[in-house]
């Protein structure tokens, strides 16, 4: 059996055989991606866990910075084009973002090297805060992303909530170590003897809320106590 985490790795998993179990962790669009067949009815070698919150989470994500920053006008958003599906994301950002009367500024990123450079503009742009979309090379880079941030006092926000660990202000989206907890389970049905063919594919359904009240503080933020009453985490 093959565990296989993001995208890039099922591929590779999927090119290399289709008679081995392939047990997905976070399958962006794997309809649109060819992995499976349908969600409820896989119908080859692959099954497991799809990484497609909903859109709307990163309307959330603003609304959360609203609460924070109640007069923030414009947001910097960092984002990887060559992360396949990010088209319902962006169009759902934009859409929260108009009705919340923010202005968002788009910052292309597709390799690490791209960080400071995209700080240098958006710190000239006058973003107030920074949205950062989850891809596995924002998620790799999080410590660099967040000490930037840090460096020039913008709070972050992403659906990750190893951003906030890392020092982001706050995360609202889906628990990745669920995901890992899940691939265990396809794991242990398949030694039993189930086919991947009929197990269905799952997409989250649960969402957090985690915020950092220390760099909070350090950014001289105040988060409001009915933030932090709903928070599922909080950092001090």
């Amino acid at each position: 059996m093959i565990v296989a985490g993001p995208n890039p790795t099922i591929s590779a998993a999927k090119h290399a055989t289709s008679d081995i179990p392939i047990v997905m962790v976070f399958g962006v669009d794997p309809i649109g991606t060819e992995f499976i067949a349908s969600l409820r009815r896989p119908g080859g070698n692959i099954t497991g866990g799809a990484w497609d919150p909903a859109p709307e989470l990163y309307g959330k994500n603003l609304e959360l910075l609203r609460a924070i920053l109640p007069q923030i006008s414009r947001v910097a958003l960092l984002w990887n084009p060559n992360f396949p599906g990010t088209a319902p994301y962006l169009t759902a950002t934009d859409e929260a973002a108009r009705q919340l009367n923010i202005k968002l500024q788009y910052y292309k990123i597709r390799e690490a090297s791209e960080y400071d450079a995209a700080f240098v503009s958006l710190v000239s742009a006058r973003a107030e805060a920074v949205v950062v979309f989850a891809e596995p090379l924002s998620f790799q880079h999080r410590r660099h992303i967040v000490d930037l941030a840090t460096k020039h006092r913008l709070p972050t926000t992403s659906l990750y909530s190893e951003f906030v660990h890392s020092g982001g202000v706050l995360s609202y989206g889906p628990n990745l170590t669920d995901y890992w907890r899940r691939a265990a389970r396809y794991v242990d049905e398949i030694l039993k003897g189930a086919k991947p063919a009929d197990l269905p594919v799952e997409q989250p359904t649960r969402f957090e809320l985690v915020i950092n009240l220390k760099t909070a503080k350090t950014l001289g933020l105040t988060i409001p106590q009915s933030l932090l009453l709903r928070a599922d985490q909080v950092i001090e």
